[in-house]
């Protein structure tokens, strides 16, 4: 008897490949084939996937970009992708069909739906995305990354979360050390392009607050590379001690030193800061798809584990009397980080490839 045999479908951002990975690293290792559904594009995102995963291109299109010709071919490009697929399942069947949002799930999430075989999805945010309403309640299971998640009724909604990275999991649970007559540490995230309303208002609120509680303090940012010259000269003009930089490498150490994480609320942002437990000020990206920043930061807010401050609502006062009463409460700070941490998912990998396996047995039985 062969290999059990997992086709992954995914689409072409961070958002959707990495969880994709996790998966396909965890069923390699317990011994299942597995190859990758995607198309052009989101093959150039698969590098660091084991070279054992065969990746197959697929045609898929999208309605969101390009012109009136393009569009007109999205449909055509889409059913000829899923009569690819379907005719590789019927030559190579798998036992189980995951999908990971994004445009190009659609052909092998079809055609599993046509053939009956086996299929779930996966949602990293408190909002399905388009393709993964579709197949919502066409699938046995909607992994979701962020709990409670907006469902469609009909669907099975479980809560997996998201997968986060090696250097999270080494961190997890880290000790906190709650804010103090010391030097406190405050994290400042805008998600993977930085965000620019943080780089405009945080500085003016951590300038704004009082004089013995600034000075004990050091910020990292994270800033965008046309922002990060003014940011820098904002802080150092006003004392404060700052390193800013448009990327950092070592995120999940600094948010481990940090007393407070001041960031977006992109769903690998909140798994990474869920898993190691911080206090948060969460500024949802009030443009995201489905308000789904919001609907991530829910779970965490509800815990008390967050402060949800709408992009609409953000401004130097309010920001500035937010961080104060982190920072000027031991105590509560302390209560904020274990929320937080009451919220992750460590074992959202394991938590996933139970599911896989669940469904491959269930078709054997």
């Amino acid at each position: 008897m062969g290999k059990p045999y997992l086709l992954i479908a995914a689409g072409g951002t961070g958002g959707h490949m990495f969880p994709a990975q996790a998966l396909a690293e965890a069923m390699l290792s317990k011994g299942w084939r597995v190859r990758l559904s995607t198309d052009e594009r989101g093959a150039r995102y698969t590098g660091a996937f084991p070279q054992t995963v065969e990746i197959v291109e697929v045609a898929s299109a999208t309605f969101a970009r390009g012109g009136l010709a393009a569009k007109a071919m999205v449909g055509p490009r889409i059913a000829g992708g899923v009569s690819s697929m379907a005719f590789q399942m019927m030559r190579d069947k798998p036992d189980v069909v995951v999908g990971f949002g994004g445009y190009p799930s659609i052909p092998a999430l079809g055609a599993a739906t046509m053939l009956k075989v086996p299929r779930m999805i996966h949602e990293q945010n408190g909002v399905l995305g388009r393709v993964n309403q579709l197949f919502a309640t066409r699938v046995a299971n909607v992994a979701c990354g962020v709990w409670p998640t907006d469902l469609p009724e009909g669907a099975n909604g479980i809560h997996t979360g998201n997968p986060v990275r090696a250097a999270v999991l080494e961190r997890e649970a880290a000790g906190y050390i709650p804010p103090g007559d010391y030097p406190m540490s405050i994290l400042v995230m805008g998600g993977s392009q930085g965000a620019r309303i943080l780089s405009d208002i945080v500085p003016g609120a951590i300038a704004a607050l009082p004089d013995d509680l600034r000075s004990h303090i050091r910020v990292a940012h994270q800033a965008r590379d046309e922002d990060g010259e003014r940011v820098a000269a904002f802080y150092a003009e006003h004392g404060i001690r700052a390193e800013v930089k448009p990327f950092f490498d070592d995120v999940p150490r600094r948010m481990s030193d940090a007393q407070l994480v001041i960031s977006r609320s992109g769903a690998s942002s909140v798994a990474d800061i869920s898993v190691i437990g911080r206090p948060l000020i969460l500024i949802p990206f009030a443009a995201a798809a489905g308000d789904h920043q919001t609907a991530n930061a829910r779970g965490l807010v509800q815990a008390g584990g967050a402060i949800m401050i709408p992009e609409n609502a953000l401004d130097v006062p309010a920001l500035a009397e937010q961080i104060s009463a982190v920072l000027t409460n031991p105590e509560a700070a302390q209560k904020m980080a274990h929320a937080a941490l009451s919220t992750g998912a460590p074992d959202a990998t394991e938590r996933l490839t139970a599911l896989v396996e669940q469904l491959a047995q269930k078709e054997t039985t």
